[in-house]
């Protein structure tokens, strides 16, 4: 594994320049800068879509981490994980996760075996201390995998370049002798493995013709000692520039030497200031697609947050919205060509073509300028002669920053002539990157969701005793990401505050999300509005000062410009608790009415017999037998939704709708011809995967969700430390000086670590057998502090066991601080009628408690037909 020693985090905040509303001319680029051209030709076919460049190393840590459906929607082709039983981290253990990876459409786990080992680099005892691992770890593998143990591909070596084989001209031929061995004992036990290397940490052309040399000549397990599968690692900035002539120089040494060609796994690829981010990402994904290599992301940070696109548990950042996008491309890829190939931090993209769906989609992104894409090859037979463009955006949100569903900035109903059409995409944003799906027209016109906004850096405010620092990741890619690459920090004085105007279209409510770094404790600020005390903003903790989360609060304002402070002081005085925090930008946005989210046709999976069909009402989804609709809807708070289905049913007939796996019965179409069907749904913050089949020719439009706060008023809350607690479990007062979230100010702690060491939810009136998710509201700050390189966070676990009914295992994964409490949902089946909720844990400490709520999973269910 690639570890650089971790760089002093300086305390940090970053710029902050208003940037106007953000808008797409889908007609005319800006005049005031010449947009990069990406040209796309539908017409050039080059391959299937591979879909294998958001691969994940360490990206999963626990079963249930970082959540099921977080993992579906960004669904990796391969995972790399650490050996069975490895020492190297404490979690990420290949079979501790194989079953949530293959459930979520994963298809390989690649093995790092000397991961067994607990340093790095690894400790070298010996070839014959590692051939007893190597035995133990595939005989396990074998064992309790046997119906898929092809699914596992071994490395025998990670980075030998940096570890026990550096001076090649010493070690070659001791590398040489230990791949055999290593080799030969995998091969003993199961003849079919398949084994992935050298592995290097870089493309070293010398080492590897030497190796494959070797490798295709001797013999080994009664065959040549070629690996099934070729890697090695691109990690640095430049390799953005330098990946494509790699892998075409190996493509061109294998044909000279007469081996392959191989399948290939770049098994860890990118910098800090990239994960999370799309315009960077997109430039990764671009080079992999390009070339049909699988490739899996570096583990910078910690296991089980999907390589720093999972927020908490399962709520997505605006980089997971890419990975999504990106496992959501099907049929062939096209042509697409950026402005430059092969230059770091430029435009790049990659598009495909479905002709089954009748479906163009382009994904682009990466620089600053606007972006005009230059397209042709859209065939009538296949497009018809107009088509509906739609453009949506999805932007940095931080690594602990949630992004609900990226919204649609720009439409166009276009004609299309002689194959060709033109459509400019805003500048402005680096950070960003574009879908844009073309379709043939069909209903109404598309039109876009897209809210109000606005963008302040931090740095660019006027700034009263607090500093800005420089936070430049192109220098140093391996810095956490920045808006602007600047921030503000030492918010460490009574008097120190951010300050800036914000002008806005009209009256209402709006929501200010604060791009902020708390060093690993929550803490409070005072926001500020025309000089006035509006509330006090609390932050959750996260990784550092510049590992950026975003908190978001909401303020009433009217029309024109306001002066909005954030400060450290409510009064002028005192300081509030862990007001020494980093802030980077904050983005004002009008919120207008109930949270709401559209899911088109053309935004569902689809799998069976499922097809697009596009009639004169627009796209639609053909249902029945086996045909499936899968959608990934997202949810910005835990509470109810309201979760439609709008179709045209040929008969009376059920749905079949789970949400996370679990039924919702009582879906149905009343009669022939236009309807629609709700059910109002418990939904935990965060990506739901929503699966829909129906009855034989029901032709399923769309899936709508909106928030309904009033109908959390069903939702049963307990203050954790009213709630009976046995043995060790004890009430912990949160002391005044602390900034943490703890509800009524105490929490609950020492659950767990023996069989009665409980705390109990009685059951209320009214819940009864029945569907459930059971919010705790937990902190964890457990982590393994011995390892120098990596954050070795460890989760917790609760036994939630229903008196005379089942138990549950609920998993809580490290969230920094001990008074820093988070909710996390655990879905339940309960049986009895009146059975308390017992929550424990026999053998290990629980998290501490500071809050539970009990929610029917559904509360209505209504089926309309219209017309």
């Amino acid at each position: 594994m690639h570890r650089h020693r971790l760089f002093q985090q300086a305390r940090t905040v970053a710029t902050v320049a208003a940037l106007a509303t953000l808008t797409a001319s889908l007609t005319a680029t800006p005049a005031t800068a010449a947009p990069a051209v990406v040209v796309v030709d539908f017409g050039q076919r080059t391959g299937p879509v591979h879909g294998g460049a958001t691969g994940m190393l360490y990206g999963l840590s626990d079963p249930g981490v970082p959540g099921d459906s977080l993992l579906a929607g960004a669904r990796p082709r391969t995972i790399a994980q650490k050996a069975p039983d490895g020492d190297q981290h404490p979690n990420g253990d290949a079979l501790v996760v194989a079953d949530g990876f293959f459930a979520a459409g994963g298809e390989e786990i690649v093995i790092y075996m000397q991961d067994v080992y607990s340093q790095w680099p690894y400790e070298n005892r010996g070839i014959d201390d590692y051939l007893a691992k190597v035995d133990t770890m595939v005989r396990k593998v074998v064992r309790e995998r046997p119906r898929d143990k092809d699914k596992f591909v071994w490395v025998p070596f990670n980075e030998p370049d940096g570890i026990w084989y550096q001076n090649w001209a010493a070690s070659k031929q001791k590398f040489f002798s230990d791949w055999k061995a290593v080799f030969e004992r995998i091969r003993s036990i199961d003849p079919d493995a398949r084994i992935v290397g050298p592995n290097e940490a870089a493309y070293n052309p010398g080492r590897l013709r030497d190796f494959l040399t070797w490798a295709k000549d001797a013999s080994c397990a009664g065959g040549n000692c070629l690996p099934d599968i070729m890697a090695w690692h691109e990690l640095q900035r430049d390799k953005l520039a330098s990946y494509r002539g790699h892998y075409e120089h190996y493509r061109a040494m294998e044909r000279e030497l007469g081996i392959g060609p191989l399948p290939i796994n770049i098994d860890e690829y990118g910098n800090r200031r990239d994960m999370s981010v799309p315009g960077q990402m997109i430039q990764w994904i671009s080079l992999f697609e390009d070339t049909k290599v699988d490739a899996d992301m570096a583990y910078w940070t910690y296991a089980g947050n999907l390589d720093d696109h999972a927020v908490r548990t399962r709520q997505a950042n605006g980089g997971w919205w890419l990975l999504k996008w990106y496992a959501d491309v099907t049929g062939q890829t096209v042509s697409a060509t950026p402005p430059q190939l092969d230059v770091a931090d430029t435009v790049q993209a990659v598009a495909a073509i479905d002709e089954s769906a009748r479906r163009g989609t382009i994904l682009v992104g990466g620089g600053s300028e606007p972006v005009r894409l230059d397209v042709s090859g859209l065939d009538p037979a296949v497009f018809g002669k107009q088509v509906d463009v739609v453009v949506s955006k999805a932007t940095w949100t931080g690594y602990e920053g949630d992004a609900l569903k990226p919204p649609v900035i720009a439409t166009r109903r276009a004609t299309v002539s002689d194959g060709k059409l033109q459509v400019d995409l805003p500048g402005g944003d680096v950070m960003a990157a574009y879908r844009v799906t073309i379709v043939p027209a069909s209903g109404g016109e598309p039109a876009p969701d897209a809210p109000w906004t606005v963008s302040v850096e931090a740095e660019s405010a006027a700034l009263t005793s607090a500093q800005a620092f420089n936070q430049d990741t192109t220098a140093n890619a391996q810095l956490y990401a920045t808006s602007g690459k600047r921030d503000v920090g030492a918010m460490n004085r009574a008097g120190s505050a951010v300050t800036f105007p914000v002008t806005v279209p009209r009256d209402g409510r709006y929501r200010l999300g604060i791009y902020q770094g708390a060093n690993k404790a929550p803490g409070r600020h005072a926001l500020f509005v025309d000089g006035k005390l509006n509330q006090l903003v609390q932050y959750s903790a996260n990784l550092g000062w510049t590992y950026r989360g975003r908190t978001d609060v909401e303020l009433e304002l009217t029309a024109g410009t306001h002066e909005l402070s954030v400060r450290t002081s409510a009064d002028g005085v005192n300081r509030l608790p862990g007001s020494d925090i980093t802030l980077d930008r904050f983005d004002l946005t009008e919120v207008t009415g109930a949270e709401r989210a559209a899911y088109s046709a053309d935004e569902a999976r689809l799998s069976g017999s499922a097809r697009i069909t596009r009639q004169a009402k627009g796209p639609a989804i053909a249902l029945g037998g086996d045909a499936l609709a899968t959608f990934f809807v997202a949810a910005g708070g835990d509470g109810y939704y309201d979760l439609t289905l709008d179709y045209r049913a040929p008969d009376a007939g059920d749905l079949r709708v789970l949400a996370d796996g679990r039924e919702i019965a009582g879906l149905r179409a009343t009669r022939p011809g236009e309807g629609s069907s709700r059910a109002r749904v418990y939904l935990p913050a965060g990506i739901s995967k929503i699966d829909v089949s129906g009855p034989a020719g029901l032709e399923l439009r769309a899936l709508t969700t909106v928030r309904v706060a009033e109908a959390d008023a069903a939702v049963h809350r307990v203050e954790a430390e009213q709630a009976p607690r046995a043995g060790t479990a004890n009430v912990v007062n949160v002391p005044a000086t602390s900034g943490s979230n703890a509800s009524a100010g105490a929490y609950v702690g020492h659950i767990g670590n023996g069989p009665g060491n409980t705390l109990t939810l009685p059951r209320p009136d009214g819940f009864g057998p029945g569907e459930y998710v059971l919010v705790v509201h937990y902190a964890n700050a457990d982590r393994n502090t011995g390892h120098a390189y990596n954050t070795d966070v460890i989760s917790r676990f609760l036994d939630i066991s229903e008196t005379g009914g089942a138990t549950t295992r609920g998993v809580f994964r490290h969230n920094y601080a001990w008074d820093n409490f988070w909710p996390q949902a655990t879905p339940l089946t309960l049986s009895t009628d009146t059975g308390a909720i017992v929550l424990g844990n026999a053998t290990a400490y629980g998290p501490n408690i500071d809050r539970l709520e009990l929610a029917r999973l559904v509360l209505e269910i209504d089926n309309k037909a219209r017309g």
